[in-house]
């Protein structure tokens, strides 16, 4: 057999066994091409390969539909229990269609936290008000973290109990998610952090034990605030809330009147 016609073979078979529900192995994509598995990695030095020489490009707004699939089955069950077949089912596409835009659960967890959590918009704005003070960027800050997760036409607080249990285990799935939330934020809120402590704007600590505990108050209060207002019967403004946690964390962080004698 030619190895063009092999190849074709290949590509033909693939692509009608990865337009069904099921996701074949590349020994059964062989068999079904009559060709042997060296055969095909002859042509094909993986399967991703295939996948990306097929070019089953996605159609406009599938990427969408498949995380708003995926978000609303790791808020219910979270990472680990989540079935790559199960989101396919409720995003309503194929096996290879989900494995060509995340070839896997730490890519799907990926994309979840860039477009879902307050990573970018946080970061994004930690930059662009880099000039101001703290006493005005670390309560906006606190704020876009509320509107993100908790504000009108928000996901809700599926994800982010998802993301806080993956990262806190450390799963294998949730590692390359938490490598790119623990850089980013450090290369922006936590520079901004640094920047001031330098400055003698801020109290001079360790940066990441500066970010943790502006960062988990205000984590505690969107997990638990339903559930305080339903038991206790209070109506509290979350924006003014996490306003207050943060103006509560710059008085702690004002630094010590002898603070720049002493580094000097």
């Amino acid at each position: 057999m030619a190895a063009t016609d092999r190849r074709e073979r290949i590509l033909t078979q693939a692509r009608e066994l990865l337009s069904g529900p099921d996701r074949p192995t590349v020994e059964q994509i062989a068999l079904a091409a009559g060709v042997s598995k060296a055969g095909f990695y002859r042509e094909f030095d993986s399967r991703a390969a295939l996948v990306d020489a097929l070019r089953l490009d996605p159609e406009p707004g599938t990427r969408e539909r498949v995380l708003q699939a995926a978000l609303e089955l790791v808020g219910d069950a979270g990472l680990t229990a989540l079935s790559m077949d199960e989101l396919a089912s409720r995003a309503g596409v194929s096996r290879a269609t989900l494995y060509r835009l995340f070839p896997g659960k730490p890519a799907l967890f990926v994309g979840l936290v860039r477009t879902f959590s307050p990573l970018e918009p946080v970061s994004r704005l930690a930059t662009e008000m880099a000039d101001q003070p703290p006493e005005v960027v670390m309560p906006e800050l606190a704020r876009t973290v509320f509107r993100v997760v908790a504000g009108p036409g928000a996901p809700g607080l599926g994800l982010m109990r998802s993301v806080f249990f993956e990262v806190s285990s450390v799963s294998p799935e949730a590692e390359a998610a938490t490598h790119e939330l623990i850089t980013t934020i450090l290369a922006s809120v936590g520079a901004y952090v640094m920047r001031q402590m330098v400055e003698d704007r801020l109290r001079r600590m360790h940066p990441v034990l500066a970010l943790q505990s502006f960062i988990g108050p205000i984590f505690f209060h969107l997990l638990t605030r339903s559930l305080v207002e339903r038991v206790m019967g209070l109506d509290i403004d979350g924006e003014q809330a996490v306003t207050t946690l943060a103006e509560s964390w710059l008085r702690a962080m004002k630094p010590d009147t002898t603070q720049g004698e002493v580094h000097e």
